[in-house]
């Protein structure tokens, strides 16, 4: 080949390279193989962003030269952004600034909220420490969210979004959490108020003698009662719900206490009949998992008392639910001391929906029931596979006008507590986030909440099906090697066979 033909092929490709690059600085594309597709924008997030009408600045604080695994959370976050101000059509707009160069540029991201972590480094064989920043100030106008750490996964996407949503929403719809029947203060939902109120403004409320539940309320929200509901309160909560309004309900109609080794059903507080009025019965029994948690116990070792960790039954971990958007992508909620829901609707124009389903492995305990903490269980214990442990309903559910109802039947799943307050299972609290967005008729976030996979645990199989697994992922390696190494030798064998007759 001429060397005048070599040149002009060589620019050709050159500038075939350079139109590919302006093209791909104005087309940003990716393929998205993950099971989560945790690397495609949500439904959630292209309505929020194509409702922005204003620009928001997101200034985002990561330090260069990180570990790989930290490096790859900070080209991750550059890519969102880069399809985040594509989709929002300019009106989102960042930069990223190394607060490691001075310390000046320090002071202004603490100053900012963004606060270092101390992180691994190895340098010439050495381990250091290093101060990292990870984290996000987005702006709009004269309101400020910051996202101190850019965690990394889906939950990039969930973080940088609701962040959007929140300083870009204007008037919040309103949320009650009802009180004066022994409901702890929303304040004791810590967790859930903190995903909520994103969306929503939250305001404890009492039923009055003289007036009716407001119908600004998206959504009234009874969380763990232990008093009696007067008829009064009862009849109010069926004409909020004849208006169109929605009612979220966790309750415990079992004792919630291992305190008491004897087990028993609490009394009625004016719940059950309000329930059976809507075809739904929440049975006096308790249902138990082989798919569990564990409670710790103290055991006598010689001189010394030691703490065992036991599978307790009563304390089911759920992961079989439906494909309803309270309960969809939702992978690993417990609820403890809870009861099963039965439901027929008086009415064919309601549609009450399961949400979720203990184990193929679960069975019921009638009450009373004394609790044995060392009791071996069996196979014969877990013989009521599947049983319902929350609904949601729609339709006429008191009166003509079509409401929505969901019922957790426990009250507690997504309580810190007052005072000192405990962390609550994160699917958990996303089960009970997932379910007020959805009786709220605001569901933008509900989807992307439980975005990315959070848990994968094995699945339950029998001693002998483990064992086969076990011995057989260092057994069969072995002989996979010594047979391929047998046909190997009897080829070559067959070869040198040939040679010596003389058969090249």
């Amino acid at each position: 080949m001429k060397k005048s033909k070599v040149i002009s092929q060589i620019l050709i490709f050159g500038a075939i390279l350079v139109v590919i690059n302006l093209i791909s600085e104005k087309m940003f594309l990716r393929l998205d193989f993950t099971s989560d597709q945790r690397y495609t924008l949500s439904d959630a997030t292209k309505d929020i962003l194509n409702d922005l009408d204003d620009v928001i600045t997101v200034t985002a604080y990561f330090t260069e030269d990180m570990p790989p695994q930290l490096q790859k959370s900070r080209r991750d976050f550059e890519d969102l952004l880069i399809e985040y101000e594509n989709r929002s059509g300019g009106n989102i707009v960042y930069e990223f600034i190394n607060p490691n160069e001075s310390e000046a540029e320090e002071q202004k991201a603490q100053q900012k909220g963004i606060n270092p972590v101390m992180v691994n480094v190895t340098e010439k064989d050495q381990v250091k420490q290093m101060r990292a920043y990870l984290g996000a100030v987005l702006q709009m106008g004269e309101k400020t969210e910051i996202i101190p750490m850019i965690q990394p996964g889906a939950g990039m996407e969930y973080a940088l979004t609701t962040s959007i949503k929140k300083i870009s929403v204007q008037d919040k719809p309103k949320v009650a959490f009802l009180q004066g029947h022994g409901e702890p203060s929303p304040n004791a939902s810590v967790q859930v108020l903190q995903q909520i109120s994103v969306l929503y403004d939250i305001e404890p409320y009492s039923i009055t003698d003289t007036a009716d539940i407001p119908a600004y309320f998206k959504t009234i929200a009874i969380v763990n009662p232990s008093d009696t509901f007067p008829k009064k309160d009862l009849d109010k909560l069926d004409k909020y719900l004849n208006t169109g309004g929605s009612i979220y309900l966790a309750y415990s109609n079992l004792q919630t206490s291992l305190q008491s080794q004897s087990l028993n059903a609490l009394p009625d507080i004016g719940l059950m009949g309000w329930l059976a009025d809507k075809g739904i019965t929440m049975n006096s029994q308790y249902v138990v998992d082989a798919n569990c948690g564990a409670v710790t116990v103290q055991q006598q070792n010689g001189p010394f008392m030691m703490n065992r960790q036991i599978e307790f039954p009563y304390f089911p971990i759920l992961s079989n639910f439906s494909d309803h958007p309270v309960s969809k992508g939702l992978e690993g909620v417990i609820m403890p001391f809870v009861s099963s829901i039965s439901y027929l609707p008086k009415d064919s124009a309601v549609n009450i929906q399961p949400l979720m389903f203990s184990s193929d492995h679960s069975g019921v305990v009638n009450t009373p029931v004394f609790i044995d903490i060392e009791k071996e269980w069996s196979d014969s214990d877990f013989n009521a596979p599947n049983q319902v442990l929350g609904i949601a309903a729609e339709g006429p559910l008191s009166g003509t006008a079509n409401s929505k109802f969901i019922l957790i039947a426990n009250g507690s799943f997504a309580v810190n507590g007052e005072g000192q307050q405990q962390q609550v299972n994160p699917d958990n609290v996303n089960l009970a986030s997932n379910a007020i967005d959805w009786l709220s008729d605001d569901t933008g976030l509900i989807d992307l909440r439980t975005k990315g996979i959070t848990s994968r645990p094995l699945a339950q199989v029998e001693d002998t099906e483990r064992n086969l697994y076990k011995y057989g992922n260092v057994a069969l390696p072995i002989l996979l090697i010594i047979g391929i190494a047998l046909f190997r030798r009897q080829r070559y064998a067959r070869k040198r066979q040939s040679w010596i007759q003389g058969n090249y």
